[in-house]
């Protein structure tokens, strides 16, 4: 027995001298945990949303007052016409506009039933019914407390408008997302684990005194990786578009170069994370904490950035994942062209550029 407790001394010896994966090991419960905790959440805070008021009157003045007072909403622009509405949409400032017609004091004063236009982006379908059922909600009580004491009650309609995705199909919202998760995976996570796997092999020192320079063996090493995930993205849209019906509406050219790009973020991602482990296992976990998680929670695929905390909504900002899915969604479903996404596109142009500096970094002082 006494044996048997030196050797399970000797285990926890080893597992704490390996900082690193003691690290991710404690660690990891926390993250998952306040990840989880905070980002899956389907309730929606603080969403951003525009008001085209065409009467000027009390009764728009007082719905507008309790849709911000709701706290499920926050007026980012009053607008002065109704072609404003697509613009905004299109550059990503609002999630729904309300349109209050020039006639509703009229309506109320005649008692005579009034309509009033919730207009959504419903590219993201779910948050898009939960910002309509919100406004709806509040809108239906206000007629409510309007009509006690009156013979005649007021009647207040909604008409719902779904820009991008009038029949709510969930795959507008998948397709973007998966495709995301599968680049993702393909790229960084796949390209770190075989870099890895030479180190560990041994054979990585074999390569580096070849006559192939570093550079040529680490894009040798990728570049299957590119052709691997380019021919994945072109299987997802053909069974997103002729299975599910999903559209294309923006330039095949610019989607082309916005997921090669997006790719070439990733692989440099994924060189990065090889640079600075030693093992498969490491690698793998790192991957996993980085790249898998931060992408499904973190990036606007499932759960809504702006109901998350302050601090998540900081760091979904350094997730590639967040500015990708924002340009498929604007080039398949708004149809949009490169000068509404120019920004995001410089965003992973900055990352990738970031990701392959600190790589030859980490890479030269190995070799020293």
């Amino acid at each position: 027995m006494k044996q048997f407790g030196i050797f399970i001394q000797k285990e926890f010896y080893h597992i704490l001298r390996d900082r690193r994966t003691l690290l991710i090991l404690l660690g990891m419960p926390v993250v998952l945990v306040l990840l989880f905790g905070f980002a899956i959440t389907n309730e929606i805070d603080n969403a951003r949303i525009a008001i085209l008021d065409q009467s000027k009157g009390e009764m728009s003045q007082e719905i507008t007052q309790r849709l911000v007072a709701s706290g499920y909403f926050l007026i980012d622009e009053n607008l002065q016409e109704i072609a404003q509405i697509e613009q905004h949409f299109r550059e990503g400032k609002t999630k729904m506009a309300v349109v209050f017609p020039s006639g509703i004091e009229e309506d109320k004063r005649r008692n005579l039933p009034t309509q009033i236009q919730l207009i959504a982006d419903a590219t993201d379908p779910n948050t898009a019914t939960t910002l309509i059922n919100y406004a709806s909600a509040i809108i239906g009580q206000y007629a409510q407390e309007q009509a006690r004491g009156q013979a005649l009650p007021m009647q207040i309609r909604t008409e719902v408008k779904m820009l991008y995705n009038p029949r709510l199909k969930s795959v507008f919202l998948f397709v973007p997302g998966v495709m995301t998760v599968i680049l993702m995976l393909v790229s960084a996570m796949m390209t770190s684990i075989a870099i890895t796997r030479e180190k560990e092999l041994g054979t990585m020192e074999v390569l580096l005194v070849s006559p192939l320079k570093p550079a040529m063996i680490i894009v040798g090493k990728v570049i299957p990786y590119i052709l691997l995930a380019l021919a994945n993205t072109v299987v997802i849209l053909l069974l997103g578009t002729f299975v599910f019906g999903m559209p294309v509406r923006g330039s095949l050219v610019l989607l082309a170069l916005e997921c090669l790009l997006f790719v070439i973020t990733a692989l440099a991602l994924g060189i990065l994370i090889s640079t600075r482990t030693d093992s498969q296992q490491v690698a793998m976990l790192i991957s996993l904490m980085v790249l898998m998680l931060p992408t499904i929670l973190l990036s606007g695929f499932i759960f809504p950035i702006e109901s998350m905390p302050k601090v998540l909504q900081v760091i979904s900002n350094i997730i590639p994942a967040k500015w990708f899915i924002i340009i498929l969604k604007n080039v398949m479903l708004k149809g949009t062209g490169i000068e509404f996404v120019w920004k995001e596109s410089l965003i992973l142009a900055g990352m990738t550029l970031f990701f392959i500096g600190a790589s030859v970094r980490n890479f030269k002082t190995r070799l020293e």
